[in-house]
């Protein structure tokens, strides 16, 4: 049936969020999958360190000088804190560009204290803070790379979004993906969850040279990657070098971990509504269930295994749980 994710009230059932989830092995075998494996929705964000995949392939971050840091906020959907700006700014000084080359479009920090600073200081947000400036910086040197013109760059048939599409094709094995346009403009696809899963058993896997590149800044700069009081940081962060997340829009994520034994697993789990507060909730009873983590790992991401809802007077009023329905 999936997870279900219960909001209470007073210990009383108000709403009811369901995701979905599958886990896969090396070999794309479904290890274990509460709800539909072969459910088909938007990647969305969860594909950043994919689409950045083809830009390191191509040498595009090895002429552009940009460093570890940079290369996880290429896989980023960050608060827009100071760090997250002032690193994406760095990219587009080290390829002689500045914002106004950017197409993802601009939307206020989704750090709370950054937006009420800048609100204060009278400035105004740029497509700098935007959670996609590290994604579309590697992009732009993608263009560079490839010697075209960088305007255009998100539109489907521009170079750049055909050598992420054929990098995906490699990884997947699927030639023809559906695709509607992301948040930030670029062409979002569409795959099964157990498609999602294997991707970010790659990830984790070490045999994709482009892909082991991002999952070692990802581990090494988790703070570049989302930011203050974010899953994907803290998961990163417990985890201590062994795995990686990566939230997307509607409430997707995968995740690529390392196993004790030297094996990796690949993650997708999809919370059906889109309803982002009960995705850290779901990926963390579907981790517990099948064993990934340690007490430790399990001590330090406590806070997200049940999500304490306060209303407006920061009174505690109830709480999201999950649950596996078999």
């Amino acid at each position: 049936m999936g997870i279900l994710c219960k909001v209470l009230r007073n210990d009383y059932t108000e709403s009811i969020h369901v995701a979905y989830a599958v886990a896969v092995d090396e070999n794309g075998k479904v290890l274990f999958a509460s709800g539909d494996p072969d459910y088909i929705t938007f990647v969305r964000s969860s594909l950043k360190p994919f689409q950045a995949a083809a830009v390191v392939e191509k040498g595009a971050t090895k002429d552009a000088n940009f460093l570890p840091d940079e290369l996880a906020l290429m896989c980023a959907s960050h608060n827009g804190e100071d760090i997250h700006v002032k690193t994406a700014q760095s990219m587009l000084n080290k390829l002689g560009l500045d914002a106004s080359a950017y197409e993802c479009g601009i939307h206020p920090p989704y750090d709370q204290d950054t937006r009420n600073q800048m609100l204060k200081d009278g400035k105004e947000w740029s497509a700098l803070n935007n959670n996609c400036s590290g994604k579309h910086a590697g992009m732009l040197s993608l263009a560079l790379k490839l010697g075209v013109d960088p305007a255009g760059y998100t539109k489907k048939d521009h170079p750049v979004q055909e050598k992420i599409f054929e990098k995906l094709t490699d990884l997947t094995g699927i030639q023809n993906f559906p695709t509607g346009i992301d948040g930030c403009n670029v062409p979002a696809p569409m795959l099964s969850l157990k498609t999602i899963a294997g991707l970010f058993q790659k990830l984790a896997s070490g045999k994709d040279a482009s892909l082991n590149t991002l999952f070692e800044a990802m581990t090494s700069h988790p703070y570049l990657v989302a930011g203050e009081k974010r899953f994907d940081t803290d998961f990163i962060t417990a985890l201590n070098g062994r795995a990686v997340t990566k939230v997307g829009g509607e409430a997707i994520r995968g995740v690529g971990i390392q196993t004790q034994n030297g094996e990796s697993i690949g993650i997708a789990i999809k919370v059906l509504d889109g309803n982002q507060r009960a995705a850290p909730v779901a990926t963390m009873k579907f981790l517990e269930h099948l064993k990934l983590l340690s007490n430790v790992e399990i001590q330090y991401l406590d806070t997200y295994r049940t999500s304490i809802l306060k209303n407006h007077k920061q009174i505690e009023i109830g709480r999201i749980k999950a649950d596996i329905e078999f």
